[in-house]
């Protein structure tokens, strides 16, 4: 099953990353779902929560403060103004 490879930093912090099925996040046109096979784009990241979802564990979300996103060959890369995690880390590299 073909799967995203998952990056998110903050500005000046490492925040996770990981295999995932989906990220679900707010841009400044709207939300957007990413599942693999997802054409190429570059987006505006608007303030709220990513929704991701692992291949290996829970379902979790990370709280953001705007920035970008960007998606390329199942790669998808979020550059957030802040990021902000829940305690419990699901699998993956914090």
């Amino acid at each position: 099953m073909a799967e995203l490879q998952v990056e998110i930093v903050a500005a000046d912090h490492f925040v996770w990353s990981g295999a995932a099925k989906l990220v679900k996040g707010r841009t400044s046109n709207g939300e957007i779902g990413i599942l693999p096979g997802h054409v190429p784009m570059l987006a505006v990241l608007a303030a709220g929560d990513l929704e991701i979802v692992p291949v290996s564990g829970s379902r979790f979300s990370v709280q953001v403060d705007g920035g970008f996103f960007s998606v390329d060959a199942d790669r998808v890369v979020i550059v957030a103004d802040n990021a902000v995690m829940a305690d419990s880390v699901p699998a993956g590299t914090r």
